[in-house]
């Protein structure tokens, strides 16, 4: 007897497995993994955001992001400073260097991304990040 729901949750996985390890190949070059290219790109789009803002963005919890956002600051890609308003939260903003190493990171990237922009028929692009946005939409809540 066939599981939907199982099949769908193993091929999104396996899906999400592969695209991964590619990206981490192609990101090698440039000394940075996927997860690490995830916050470079996040605050490439909105520098100067909380912490607590970049684990909300990328998906992800507090310490997982604290530990990248620290490796990140100790190769000089990032910088955390105090919130000025919020003496709780840490403010984080890319260094001219973490620039630097993200328009890098964006050529090698390419052509994972490319090659997964292939794999939906054109015009399906919606569609595709409608299911998407659902299946996080009811499994975050």
């Amino acid at each position: 007897m066939m599981n939907k729901g199982h099949d769908i949750a193993m091929a999104l996985r396996a899906a999400y497995l592969s695209m991964h390890r590619q990206t981490n190949a192609h990101l090698a070059a440039v000394g940075i993994t996927a997860d690490q290219f995830v916050c470079l790109a996040l605050l490439a789009e909105e520098d100067g955001i909380t912490q607590q803002e970049l684990v909300r963005r990328a998906n992800s919890d507090p310490n997982t992001i604290r530990a990248m956002l620290m490796i990140l600051e100790k190769r000089g890609l990032v910088r955390r400073e105090k919130h000025p308003t919020d003496g709780r939260a840490r403010h984080v903003t890319l260094t001219f260097r973490g620039r630097t190493v993200y328009r890098r990171s964006l050529k090698e990237v390419k052509e994972v991304q490319d090659l997964l922009e292939a794999q939906i028929p054109s015009g399906a692009e919606k569609t595709v990040m409608k299911y998407f946005e659902s299946i996080l939409t009811h499994l975050s809540a």
